[in-house]
Order: structure tokens, then C-alpha cells, then sequence
């Protein structure tokens, strides 16, 4: 393998990564697996008879929110103290 071969290969695994990162990092992304869990829980609250299952499918939903959010403020913290 020639260097300009294995330059174009690391721009490609190097673009490859960035999309994988902006994807995993995405308000797309977040949101659809947010609408996609709500309706889950929905459907599993109404299957168990649970009243108000619409409202109480919020919970969960939020907690998968929370913790997607980077809470930058904890993050610099935690790196200034490591």
C-alpha cells in the first residue's frame, strides 16, 4: 500500500467516525428513540391496565433524556478535578 492509499484510507475511516459521533450525538437521534420508548412504555402500561398509562409513560421517557443530556458544567468539573 502506497502513502497516498493509506492517506486516502485514514480521510475515509476518519469521515466514517465523525459521522458515527455527529449520529450518536444527534437531537434526531435522541428524539426519535424518545418518541419510540414513550410509545413502548405506552403500550406496555395499557397492556397492564395501569391507569393514566398516557401520562405515566412520561417518566421513563424523561429519564432517557436526562441521561443523554453531556451536562457540560458536571463535565468540566469532573475533568478539572481528575
Amino acid at each position: 500500500m502506497n502513502k497516498k492509499s493509506e492517506i486516502e484510507s485514514i480521510k475515509e475511516r476518519n469521515k466514517r467516525v465523525e459521522l458515527d459521533k455527529a449520529w450518536e450525538t444527534s437531537i434526531f437521534r435522541r428524539t426519535t428513540i424518545a418518541i419510540m420508548t414513550y410509545l413502548l412504555v405506552v403500550l406496555f402500561l395499557w397492556n397492564i391496565n395501569v391507569e393514566n398509562y398516557w401520562l405515566n409513560a412520561v417518566v421513563p421517557t424523561l429519564g432517557f433524556v436526562l441521561s443523554t443530556l453531556s451536562l457540560p458544567f458536571l463535565k468540566n468539573w469532573w475533568i478539572k478535578n481528575k
